[in-house]
């Protein structure tokens, strides 16, 4: 089995760009294994073909407002970080927009001078680099969720009206850069019937990543990643 079996065409005009209301009222095609019969049923319909025995596994990881906008102190031309992972306190491994114009020594501000971060290091995967901020007041991430804006993929192109739409029902550690979003169909009413129908719900915390912005593994060049969709940027 080679990789290329999966390719498919998908025309962007069937990408949603805005989430399904109610949650679950998206479309979900059901495949009988043994007749080969594929059904076009929605969401809601999953309890119908849960039985006793079955197990639901959620992801409870929740997406931090993780991409910032923010500017070079010395020549004030724009940068663009996505947060990944907290390394140690404040210190961020993150992605960087430009990323050659952005080398170790640099000093950022975000937020009008809410807060800095000075690229201490470059990464040795994927051309990231590693950030310490430093608040002028406040905690780190309470500044995040002041200017963060929430990291969507590339090929998600509207403006998100509501951030929470972008949140699972059972999310709660907020660690992850994007969603993950097979789950954001369920709601609390639909699990409960899940449960009725004789179905276990268990969570699991599995953080979502870079992955879901690039098409190739972050080991491959800088060049392959994409950041979400950001109207063209000054830089300097």
């Amino acid at each position: 089995m080679r990789t290329a079996d999966f390719d498919y065409d998908l025309p962007s005009g069937r990408i949603a760009q805005r989430p399904a209301e109610p949650r679950d009222s998206c479309r979900l095609l059901v495949l009988d294994r043994a007749s080969g019969q594929a059904d076009h049923r929605t969401f809601s319909d999953l309890p119908e073909y849960l039985r006793d025995g079955d197990l639901l596994v959620v992801n409870e990881t929740r997406v931090l407002p993780a991409r910032l906008n923010g500017v070079k102190d010395e020549t004030g031309g724009a940068a663009e970080i996505l947060l990944l992972r907290e390394r140690y306190e404040n210190a961020w491994e993150c992605l960087v927009k430009p990323g050659r114009r952005l080398k170790p020594g640099t000093r950022l501000i975000f937020g009008d001078g809410a807060m800095t971060g000075l690229i201490v290091d470059t990464l040795d995967e994927g051309g990231g680099r590693l950030i310490q901020f430093s608040p002028k007041e406040g905690r780190f991430l309470d500044i995040v969720h002041r200017i963060g804006e929430m990291p969507l993929p590339p090929y998600i192109t509207e403006p998100l009206a509501d951030p929470d739409s972008y949140q699972t029902v059972f999310s709660r550690d907020e660690r992850s850069a994007a969603a993950p979003t097979a789950g954001l169909h369920f709601t609390p009413e639909l699990l409960d019937r899940c449960r009725e129908a004789g179905a276990r719900v268990e969570t699991v915390e599995l953080d979502v990543g870079l992955d879901t912005f690039t098409p190739t593994p972050i080991v491959s060049t800088p060049s392959t990643f994409e950041f979400p969709a950001t109207p063209p940027m000054r830089s300097t």
